[in-house]
């Protein structure tokens, strides 16, 4: 039986840098107030003409250099993203068309912050359906254009950025690859976590809209809840995972998730200070950074969580790379 293994890791960030002490030249708050309550140091911002295509190609580009597979040999695409170039034509076709990828299927998948997670789950069907061989799997984000910047609330959260994984069909050791992935939705809190804007219900984009506390309180339980089940199905314990690779939406989040997991600091990764909140593209961005700073090494098994507007969440673990 053929796995679905994660060969190669990709990542872009813009180069514009926004830190706490410049938010607090035009909003109410400073440094402290900020890293206190989100961990958070800086955020990288697109320009006005950097698209969310544009940093999800240059994410994929990385990650297939990483892995040795051709862009011919790419037969889906599939990005998450709640920033899309346009309302359509999806920003995967986009995509595709700029890496020249021509035989590839694209679309996009829109879970917000859990946007990579059902991706990577969408993907793997797909491919174990045998619908694809090679996918590019990206989570890209131009989440800075989403906000109201008198806003404190929610401004000082958020950055763009970009991260990619290949995922190869192939006969391997059992074990390796994707093991096991759960997801979850919930609409009675599309509330505490939305955009006030939309095509069908304002005509207009709108801004980010979050009810904190409450965001909070649901983050810890329901990934907790999903990170069990997911460990369940793959009869393993936390004690098994090498890495947890969290969302980095917020660090009081990853700390409470790592306690409930009983994981040390050196089996957490964290990037949320100097990437913020980048949504979809958060946890591929800490998985290119764990793979590039040597701690994710083949074999490792990784943890993957995120939760995000709806509410959806979701838990996946993968064991990274192919068998020796």
């Amino acid at each position: 039986m053929k796995q679905i293994l994660m060969t190669g890791v990709g990542a872009y960030l813009p180069e514009g840098i926004l830190t706490n002490d410049e938010l607090s030249k035009f909003l109410d708050t400073d440094d402290n107030w900020i890293r206190q309550r989100t961990g958070i140091v800086s955020r990288r911002k697109a320009n006005p003409e950097e698209l969310t295509s544009d940093l999800a190609v240059k994410a994929a580009h990385q990650a297939l250099k990483k892995s040795g597979v051709a862009i011919s040999d790419i037969d889906c695409i599939i990005l998450a993203t709640t920033t899309p170039d346009y309302t359509f034509p999806s920003t995967a076709t986009i995509v595709q068309q700029k890496l020249g990828a021509e035989n590839a299927f694209a679309f996009d998948v829109q879970a917000v912050c859990a946007g990579f997670v059902y991706a990577l789950s969408v993907a793997n069907g797909l491919m174990s359906s045998g619908q694809s061989n090679n996918a590019l799997v990206i989570g890209a984000e131009t989440f800075t254009k989403l906000l109201d910047w008198e806003d404190r609330s929610t401004c000082v959260l958020f950055g763009d950025g970009a991260g990619a994984v290949v995922l190869q069909a192939e006969n391997s050791k059992l074990g390796y690859g994707i093991i096991a992935n759960k997801l979850y939705s919930d609409g009675r809190y599309k509330d505490i976590l939305y955009v006030d804007g939309g095509v069908s219900k304002t005509g207009t984009v709108g801004h980010v809209k979050m009810r904190g506390r409450d965001v909070f309180k649901h983050a810890v339980e329901k990934l907790a809840t999903a990170m069990d089940e997911v460990l369940t199905l793959a009869n393993l314990t936390p004690s098994d995972i090498d890495w947890l690779v969290p969302h980095q939406a917020n660090i009081r989040i990853i700390n409470a998730m790592q306690k409930k997991l009983n994981l040390p600091d050196e089996k957490v990764i964290k990037t949320v200070s100097e990437h913020a909140n980048t949504s979809a593209a958060s946890i591929p961005l800490a998985l290119n950074y764990g793979v590039e700073s040597g701690k994710i090494k083949p074999g490792h098994l990784l943890a993957l969580e995120a939760i995000g507007g709806g509410l959806s969440w979701g838990a996946s673990l993968v064991r990274y790379g192919r068998p020796v």
